[in-house]
């Protein structure tokens, strides 16, 4: 059981946030199994797992091809059932080889003998769909497993997981793939000039993979009571080979060996896995191929790499971690699936190549990846900290096409995401005391936008996905269309510091990445008798914005209205966004309850104005009570949009209950 002491940092994760400069929060990590988190592992096709061997290193891996191979079988416990590498991969060796042969690379899998390890070993895990970029991630123990052997090489497994942490949070570097099953063949590839058995140096065809990987999964420990598996992604080819060479010696800052480095972006900032290798400085990789199915796995030490260290190796990183490799196995159709590319993300920064390989212009430039420039047209102040911003939207100019982008038009309820760093990134040699976060900064960040697109602008054309009889539609700006974009935001950072003390006076253009969010979040519209069930939303302060521009199609026409409550919780200092919101959207205030925090003694505005418009006032703070009261169980689906402690109550609350929720911890 997870106990009150590891539910907070542990020091290596304090000694990582403290010296990237950010405030002392509550570890948003849960006790074992949630509802909603066993769900989300159930419909996600991937699970990445790590375990350690028996010397300690780390390894990790990844399993699945399908959705449903992974999932809760009783209470904090997942059952995994499917195929995979029983001759190479590491994972395997260390959970289900009941021995070792001499050459230490193959374990001996003995059929269908169930293994019981004795106190339970620990592992972790990370369930993943990369189709909708859900993730989340899972530590505990090993309780049992059973191997049976099909094909040569491989075997079916069956494996009970006991849960003792989970956390569900970024997806912010993942590239879409739609995932497929697989039966692999392995085939274990060596370097033939590689003295030792350890697969190094690596082979030319794992070099390759390297050079075009755009996901891998990190496995780190804590001691030996807990480990992390996490992803890290970006570009294809921000993972860097270092070095690739025989090792004449154990100095790992030697000439000799094999060394990969890759930039930390800035992520959620809980900083798990690097506090784990602040604690514990070794780590174990598996990178995938998802195009021909052959994976390179590797464990070794690992150096965090800060300000002027990291940009001595990569050239504009602020923050990033080199892994001196110990061992690796490169595996040919070693995976269990395929991955079949959907789209990239459009936080990705450019690649950050090593300072050896980098040649004249080659520099990061925050507009190489938009889609789009805003140009901000407008600032209202609602709030003391709260704006709303309008932009002017302008496709770019496609280089390969001489002519604008195909611009998606976005959906209701969506964000879009801009990229700040032309405004804002100078590099570390300008870091100052008082902007220590600066120091893991990409100054990519998302905002949901607060109000419909213009229908005149849309147009749709033909798409083909899969072959010439298959044909969707993409809702896409009309030619020479430039509509305008609305966003409502807390100033908060440097980001939103930038928009609130802008000179409107001065033309501000920042790159816009893309536009996404979750789709179950988009609510079922006034007139959509497809799905009957009430929609609760759920706010925190401007964690209202997802509804906003979906508002007017939910409630719809006073002869066909969609039933709909909402729960706001919002500070008295912030009682004006509610009186704009309730204002501009009719019929929203009726239907809202107001649970008023803090004294609205001497408020901007007076509770009074905020009843006349509809809304019912409460003064605290939502309860459990309050949330399953609303609506009728079963007939009834929560959108939720709050911050990290409020959302962490709410699904602890709506256990069972059919549950969406979107968080911008990162």
């Amino acid at each position: 059981m997870l106990t009150e002491l590891h539910s907070q940092w542990h020091p290596g994760e304090q000694a990582v946030q403290h010296m990237l400069g950010v405030a002392g929060r509550d570890n948003p990590t849960v006790h074992g199994l949630k509802q909603a988190h066993g769900y989300r592992v159930m419909v996600s096709p991937l699970v990445a797992f790590g375990a350690l061997d028996e010397r300690g290193r780390p390894w990790a891996t990844v399993w699945g091809g399908e959705a449903g191979f992974c999932r809760p079988i009783a209470q904090d416990i997942l059952g995994m059932n499917g195929i995979a590498d029983a001759q190479f991969d590491p994972v395997v060796q260390s959970l289900f080889a009941a021995g070792k042969s001499e050459s230490g690379v193959e374990g001996r899998i003995v059929d269908d003998e169930v293994i019981r390890p004795e106190g339970r070993r620990v592992m972790a895990g990370l369930s993943i769909d990369l189709e909708t970029r859900d993730r989340v991630k899972l530590a505990g123990r090993f309780v049992a497993g059973a191997a049976t052997r099909t094909t040569p090489g491989a075997a079916n497994l069956q494996l009970a997981f006991a849960v003792e942490e989970a956390l569900g949070n970024c997806p912010k570097y993942l590239n879409k793939k739609h995932i497929v099953p697989h039966i692999p063949k392995p085939e274990l590839v060596q370097n033939p000039g590689s003295p030792a058995n350890d697969g190094l140096p690596l082979p030319e065809e794992a070099v390759e993979l390297i050079g075009k990987a755009d996901l891998f999964f990190i496995a780190s420990k804590h001691g030996d009571g807990s480990m992390d598996v996490n992803h890290r992604g970006g570009a294809p080819g921000f993972l860097r080979v270092f070095r690739n060479r025989e090792s004449d010696t154990d100095d790992v800052d030697g000439d000799g060996g094999v060394a990969l480095i890759y930039p930390e972006y800035s992520g959620n900032r809980l900083y798990q896995t690097l506090g784990n290798l602040r604690e514990d400085p070794v780590a174990g990789l598996v990178i995938p191929d998802f195009q021909t199915g052959n994976v390179l796995y590797l464990t070794g030490r690992t150096t965090i790499l800060v300000a002027e260290r990291a940009a001595a190796y990569m050239p504009h990183a602020k923050l990033a971690v080199r892994v001196d490799v110990t061992e690796a196995r490169f595996v040919r159709d070693g995976l269990p699936f395929r991955g079949e590319m959907i789209d990239y993300s459009p936080y990705n920064p450019p690649v950050r190549r090593l300072a050896a390989e980098r040649g004249e212009g080659d520099e990061n430039d925050g507009a190489t990846n938009a889609i789009a420039m805003a140009t901000l047209l407008n600032r209202e102040v609602i709030t003391p900290t709260i704006s709303r911003y309008v932009f002017k939207l302008k496709p770019t100019k496609s280089e390969k096409k001489g002519a604008e982008t195909n611009l998606r038009a976005w959906y209701p309820g969506q964000h879009v995401t801009f990229d700040f760093s032309s405004e804002l990134d100078h590099g570390y040699s300008h870091m100052r005391d008082d902007d220590p976060q600066s120091l893991n900064d990409d100054f990519v960040r998302t905002f949901t936008i607060s109000a419909p697109i213009d229908p005149g602008v849309i147009a749709e054309v033909e798409n083909r996905v899969a072959s010439e009889a298959d044909v969707s539609r993409l809702r896409v700006l009309r030619d020479g269309a430039e509509p305008e974009l609305e966003i409502v935001v807390r100033r908060h950072g440097s980001a939103t510091a930038l928009l609130a003390h802008w000179n409107p006076r001065v033309p501000l253009e920042i790159p816009v990445l893309g536009f996404g969010g979750v789709e179950e979040f988009r609510m079922p519209v006034s007139g959509n008798e497809s799905n009957s069930k009430e929609s609760v939303f759920i706010g925190g302060g401007v964690g209202i914005t997802p509804l906003l521009a979906q508002a007017a199609g939910v409630l719809g026409t006073d002869d066909k209205k969609k039933k709909l409550e909402i729960l706001w919780s919002l500070r008295a200092e912030d009682l004006p966004l509610a009186v704009d919101v309730f204002t501009k959207i009719d019929g929203l205030g009726p239907v809202t309850k107001l649970f008023v925090t803090g004294s609205s003694d001497g408020a901007l505005v007076p509770l009074a104005t905020v009843k006349d418009l509809g809304a019912q006032v409460i003064e605290r703070r939502i309860t459990r009570d309050d949330v399953l009261a609303t609506g009728e169980k079963g007939k009834r689906k929560f959108f939720c949009c709050t911050g990290p402690v409020m959302m962490k109550a709410l699904l602890q609350w709506m256990e069972g209950e059919e549950v969406v929720f979107e968080s911008f911890e990162y």
